[in-house]
């Protein structure tokens, strides 16, 4: 049975327009495990996921709560966030196979991934966390705490930290082990907990690294064969949000970089999923489809999503 990393976007738990309760979120994750469950009687299955709303969450908590509770630094609030989101898939995907007679166990992995302390997005920090504050907030902010701040889109000030390239996933051996047991496992959950090597021991960092990059390295890491991208559209397309949108039913290594030269992927939505598409397959990957929750099964017959192959 061939090994398959599933990465679910973050509307796997929350959707526009959500309030982001406990209840949503349950709800939302029973929809997700529905509609990802053909793939558990294809594939040995190891399944991430983001955590932008719910660290979000967390780091507002922290703020407002700061004078009666200590807060938590960056790296432990995504090691909280895994396990509140672990716990949610957990559930859900148990009821679902339990209710169609399969006896399989789920496994919630708190992974940490390895980043190089030299990556030069530690000197130039961009992605952007938390709450919005006012300018003068911002202003004490990053007097009295060091924090790189940035106005963001008329919205207000936020704090931006850190993004590196993601190079290990510390727990692959366990992640390997867990499927090859016939669980299925969810692990490197929001990118992953960063941690650096220092002096021999792994020290967590202020940094949030890309989901999709930190899939695509932990397909490396377990040596899978396959990685589908669920996402919120069914599949990849040029000219995005154009008159002259034109959907991809497949492409290759070369003509997915093409596309990149030429403009056609957006920062802050496809463009890391496809670096990831690119990164997965150049590391020994058969291939990727990116596509959304409810194309999958189409997807899976051809008749929707995007193929990318080497």
């Amino acid at each position: 049975m061939e090994t398959l990393v599933l990465a679910v976007g973050g509307n796997a738990l929350l959707r526009p327009g959500d309030r982001g309760t406990a209840e949503e979120q349950f709800r939302r994750a029973r929809e997700t495990a529905e509609s990802i469950y053909p793939l558990f009687e294809r594939y040995k299955v190891v399944i991430t996921h983001g955590n932008g709303p719910q660290v979000g969450a967390i780091l507002l908590q922290n703020e407002y709560s700061r004078d009666i509770v200590p807060p938590m630094p960056l790296d432990v609030c995504g090691a909280m966030s895994q396990g509140q989101i672990g716990y949610m898939l957990e559930q859900s995907f148990h009821d679902v196979l339990v209710e169609r007679g399969v006896n399989r166990g789920v496994v919630t992995i708190l992974t940490r991934v390895v980043v190089d302390e030299s990556d030069e997005a530690f000197r130039n920090p961009t992605k952007p966390i938390g709450p919005f504050y006012t300018k003068e907030e911002a202003e004490v902010l990053m007097r009295e705490k060091g924090w790189a701040m940035i106005e963001d889109a008329g919205r207000g000030w936020r704090r931006v930290v850190p993004s590196p390239m993601p190079l290990e996933i510390v727990e692959r051996d366990v992640i390997r082990n867990v499927i090859d047991a016939g669980f299925i496992a969810i692990a490197v959950g929001g990118g992953g907990i960063p941690v650096v090597r220092r002096n021999g021991n792994l020290v967590g960092v202020e940094a949030v690294i890309d989901k999709d990059l930190a899939s695509a390295t932990l397909g490396r890491d377990i040596r899978a064969d396959k990685m589908f991208i669920l996402t919120s559209v069914p599949q990849v397309y040029l000219n995005f949000g154009t008159p002259d949108q034109r959907g991809i039913d497949a492409m290759s290594v070369e003509e997915a970089e093409a596309y990149m030269r030429e403009g056609h992927f957006r920062s802050g939505s496809m463009l890391p999923k496809v670096k990831a598409a690119i990164r997965f397959l150049r590391d020994g990957g058969k291939e990727v489809l990116i596509t959304s929750p409810e194309a999958l099964v189409d997807a899976l017959e051809g008749r929707a999503g995007t193929w990318i192959r080497p």
